[in-house]
């Protein structure tokens, strides 16, 4: 989905934060509640590993970078 990948790890981890929260919520609020969403729970389980997908992109990113640099300035002296 798009709707991570454009955003900043700051972002990410305070959309996650209330992601966990929004799923906590979901699996204590209704116990025993016959007229809740099951489908809810699914989606924010999604939404959870995408954001923790993307965050692990961004980090591999930059350690790749760093590690590129890194190569440069060896070669360089």
């Amino acid at each position: 989905m798009t709707e991570f990948k454009d955003k900043n790890r700051k972002d990410l981890m305070k959309t996650l934060h209330e992601k966990k929260d929004s799923l906590q919520a979901f699996r204590f609020g209704g116990a025993g509640s016959k007229s809740r969403n099951v489908k809810e729970g699914r989606n924010t389980r999604k939404d959870i590993a995408r954001i923790l997908t993307e965050l692990k992109s961004q980090t591999s990113a930059l350690s790749s970078k760093a590690n590129l640099e890194a190569k440069v300035e060896a070669t360089a002296k």
